[in-house]
């Protein structure tokens, strides 16, 4: 491993003229994707300035949408009650990355810069109209994170131009969201493939009798069914796709076919084919393409049954991980 300068900024100001007068330079928060990099000799930098210490990067205002600061850990956000709340699939990412170790770390601009497309926050981030905060030299600007994203660790960052924070709207009480990440195994894996999703629904008849089908021991036609026919509609909805294509994505044809079409078990089954119709996959070590597509119907439809219930039953903590 080469040796590196490290520096270490007390502001942002002071870390982007540190960046902007360096060779070779890179910054580094919490570590736990660029200090690999550098150990594996894949990422050689001259310079390493640490925004460790740059307090105003370290920030969660929750008043009127979510406004976090990019050294916010994914431990923070998996664990604050209101945003487990009303920003469900952000939790349900930051919640499987890693180990509890590097969650307590690990930080969620550091995640998204890094722009791997498996990273479990992206998706999150995508369905929740997100915008990438980005301070450098000329001052600041805001970018949605969907075109944040350029390719595999490819992110629309100039020279020194440093990822400040992240913008989430408000949502009203008739929105749910939620993440599913596909792995081999439960902890400290990469996902095959993750999905999220975020629905905003209109409930014609009784709100009571779709949160006991929720409650109740059914399988997925028998939810869909009651759901059917207590008329329940699409208004909005957002879904994202990782590890399907060479960046995060949003299946947005997908999103076009339900929107504002009431629930029924062949319109989720249709939304399915189409968000796997957008998809990109590869064969990895991890899935084969074939296989990619077919879990894109299925954890599609998982996720967007996960939205609705979270909408329908917003005081629950626990939401079983059927075989939907």
């Amino acid at each position: 491993m080469k040796g590196y300068e490290y520096h270490k900024p007390q502001t942002i100001k002071e870390a982007i003229g540190l960046m902007e007068g360096l060779e070779n330079a890179k910054y580094i928060a919490g570590g736990t994707d660029v200090m690999v990099l550098v150990k594996q000799g894949k990422l050689a930098p001259a310079n390493l300035v640490s925004l460790r210490n740059v307090g105003e990067l370290l920030y969660l205002d929750l008043q009127n949408g979510v406004k976090m600061g990019a050294r916010v850990t994914h431990t923070a956000i998996a664990n604050n009650e209101f945003v487990r709340k009303r920003y469900s699939a952000l939790p349900d990412g930051a919640g499987v990355v890693g180990s509890r170790q590097i969650r307590n770390v690990a930080t969620i601009g550091g995640n998204i810069c890094n722009a791997a497309p498996s990273a479990d926050t992206a998706c999150p981030l995508l369905v929740l109209d997100a915008k990438v905060v980005i301070v450098g030299k000329s001052g600041e600007r805001q970018v949605p994170v969907d075109d944040f994203f350029l390719g595999p660790n490819k992110v629309a960052l100039e020279k020194s131009e440093l990822v400040t924070g992240f913008i989430i709207p408000a949502f009203g009480d008739n929105t749910g969201s939620a993440y599913i990440k596909h792995a081999r195994r439960l902890a400290m894996d990469l996902p095959v493939l993750g999905i999220a999703a975020r629905a905003t629904i209109k409930v014609g008849g009784s709100e009571a009798r779709c949160k006991d089908a929720f409650g109740a021991a059914d399988d997925a036609s028998g939810i869909i069914e009651c759901l059917e026919a207590e008329g329940l509609v699409f208004e909005d909805v957002r879904i994202a796709m990782s590890v399907v294509a060479p960046r995060p994505m949003r299946a947005k044809k997908a999103e076009e076919a339900v929107r504002s079409k009431a629930i029924s078990e062949k319109l989720l089954e249709e939304i399915g084919e189409i968000a796997a119709s957008e998809s990109q996959p590869r064969d990895s070590i991890r899935g084969e393409a074939w296989y990619r597509r077919e879990m894109v119907k299925v954890l599609t439809k998982r996720a967007l049954l996960r939205s609705i219930e979270r909408v329908i039953r917003p005081d629950s903590t626990a939401f079983p991980n059927r075989l939907w």
